[in-house]
């Protein structure tokens, strides 16, 4: 059918029936961009309202992930194995900065001997953007790149836009939900039910950094260790025996450094999880 005869009968459909043209594509809601598909995952732009006023204003945003059954995908940090994801919001527009947090991680065997840290069901990445006007909508664009991993890794990557009005409210409950599970800031020596309570140097052949965490009762916690910047690759914390009355210790050798690195000075980023609670300090290596 040409082109013209189409637009006729629709119009005839339309006049017969009272019924509207749906366009050929589905829409796309104001509050998330589409979802693009990968192999074995989907990923999505979704907008929440904004906090703050003025000069302090800060647009909300999430990559939310959807990973097919049995698939996972990584933390910033991947463990043994495994590929980080990377972000490029450098083609957006009003945008000063744009943050990306990470919720809590998993710990999991990666099959080939070692363990890798990340998630392994539907997921959102909180996103916190400083706009350069804050009376002015943002256009989030985002060339993400990623994982998702079964027992092979296959590499995903999507391309994904949302002007963020900073009104949205369809998706502001999921956007808090994952900003809930963001681990909070904590110190080396706090006192709270979930904590890091100290950190020892022992010394050998092979230095290693041993800590002692706290965790509410009914849990197990789970050690996480970073370096500074993505050039260093820690070994995983081991639970081991010595801690005091109460508390876990974990221990790792001081490996993974870059080449010529001796780690003097730098300060760890440390990650502890224990039920639906998760922190993080930092600690330096004096």
């Amino acid at each position: 059918m040409s082109e013209r005869p189409r637009t006729a009968f629709l119009a005839f459909f339309v006049a017969l029936t009272g019924l509207p043209i749906a366009a050929a594509a589905p829409a796309i809601a104001a509050d998330a961009s589409r979802w693009d598909d990968g192999l074995q995952s989907s990923v999505r732009l979704i907008a929440a309202r904004t906090k703050g006023e003025g000069a302090e204003r800060i647009h909300r945003a999430g990559i939310e992930f959807k990973l097919n059954t049995g698939w996972k995908t990584y933390w910033r940090y991947p463990g043994d194995s495994g590929v980080p994801p990377s972000f490029d919001f450098s083609k957006s527009e009003n945008v000063k900065s744009a943050a990306v947090q990470f919720p809590a991680p998993m710990r999991f065997p990666d099959g080939a001997g070692g363990n890798s840290i990340g998630y392994k069901k539907a997921l959102v990445l909180p996103v916190h953007v400083v706009p350069n006007d804050p009376a002015k909508p943002v256009m989030l664009r985002l060339k993400l790149d990623y994982a998702v991993c079964e027992k092979l890794c296959v590499p995903a990557e999507a391309d994904l836009e949302l002007k963020l009005t900073g009104t949205d409210k369809a998706n502001d409950a999921t956007v808090g939900a994952a900003e809930a599970l963001v681990p909070k800031t904590s110190t080396v020596g706090d006192g709270g039910p979930l904590a890091i309570r100290a950190v020892h140097r022992a010394g050998g052949a092979k230095p290693k950094v041993l800590v002692d965490v706290a965790a509410p009762a009914g849990t197990t916690p789970v050690l996480l260790a970073e370096g500074p910047t993505a050039h260093w690759a820690l070994p995983l914390p081991e639970p081991v025996a010595g801690a005091p009355a109460g508390l876990q210790r974990f221990a790792f050798v001081l490996d993974g450094l870059p080449p010529g690195e001796s780690g003097k000075g730098a300060t760890l980023r440390l990650t502890a999880v224990a039920g639906d609670k998760a922190i993080e300090a930092g600690y330096r290596l004096d």
